[in-house]
């Protein structure tokens, strides 16, 4: 039938979302994601548009599980479990490994660091998922059981919780070592949370 999707949609997203992550936007042009997906890149524009619409609707899919994740993780009974679990999924996230070739490196913060994905739309998008993510910490942060025990207010503590996992990524970068990034994100959490 003329003007319906003559492949299967979720694997062709899937299969470029993942060529998005190891590559970058920049350096994945539209002749790639047609190889990754199977998809002839005709069927691509007419489908998506531009590359930069088909990252930003695949980025929609992405955002939408990551953050199941993080209320997954935020959902642990106390707020030092719950900080740690996050953590965890953050390290997970990254993809550290001893093999560069295993390491993906964590898609929000790669694509923020690409120069030629800074345009307007993508930088929003960005922006988004990183809001949600923080306004998810800060609640988890703002329950009674975490009361008393912040060092920061909630607000402060989640910004910086937040911004400590995107430094991970750097770090993950230059040492592709897990095991570190675990422990830089425990010290973080001993550090906003006093003993109970």
């Amino acid at each position: 039938m003329a003007g319906t999707k003559q492949f299967d949609e979720d694997v062709a997203l899937d299969r470029a979302l993942d060529l998005f992550w190891r590559q970058g936007f920049g350096a994945t042009s539209m002749q790639d994601l047609a190889q990754a997906t199977g998809v002839l890149r005709g069927s691509l524009y007419h489908a998506y548009g531009d590359k930069q619409a088909l990252f930003l609707r695949i980025y929609a899919r992405y955002r939408e599980r990551y953050l199941a994740r993080v209320r997954e993780a935020l959902a642990a009974p106390t707020p030092d479990e719950a900080l740690r679990r996050y953590v965890d999924f953050a390290v997970e996230m990254i993809g550290a490994a001893d093999d560069a070739s295993m390491s993906r490196g964590c898609l929000t913060t790669k694509t923020a660091t690409d120069e030629t994905a800074m345009d307007a739309p993508i930088r929003a998008a960005l922006r988004e998922l990183l809001d949600a993510v923080r306004a998810l910490v800060e609640e988890r942060l703002a329950r009674p059981d975490a009361q008393g025990r912040l060092a920061l207010p909630p607000a402060a503590a989640a910004l910086l919780l937040v911004t400590a996992t995107r430094g991970m990524v750097v770090m993950e970068r230059v040492y592709r070592d897990a095991a570190q990034l675990r422990a830089v994100g425990g010290d973080v959490v001993r550090l906003l949370l006093r003993p109970a």
